[in-house]
């Protein structure tokens, strides 16, 4: 007789689709009101000039424009930021 109960298969385990998350719009390109310029988890970027945050972490932008990203420095310092500059 066995000393040590038989352990459960695992099949299926792991076989989950990915997210798509990360930047979806780059610094110079062109956006329209309500895209949308990073998926995240979590934080890592914040909003900055028209833009908003998702409550899913994501940033949209709130206004027609460029994308710009910058990082803070001083007392903010290593945070980033993303920007939509509006085209004239």
């Amino acid at each position: 007789m066995s000393h040590v109960a038989a352990g459960a298969t695992s099949s299926n385990y792991g076989h989950v689709a990915g997210k798509r998350l990360g930047v979806k719009k780059y610094a110079g390109e062109e956006v329209k009101a309500g895209n949308i310029i990073v998926k995240q988890n979590g934080s890592v970027y914040h909003p900055g000039k028209n833009t908003y945050m998702s409550k899913t972490y994501s940033i949209h932008a709130k206004t027609d424009g460029v994308v710009a990203f910058r990082r803070m420095s001083g007392f903010k310092r290593g945070k980033f930021y993303i920007d939509v500059v509006e085209s004239k």
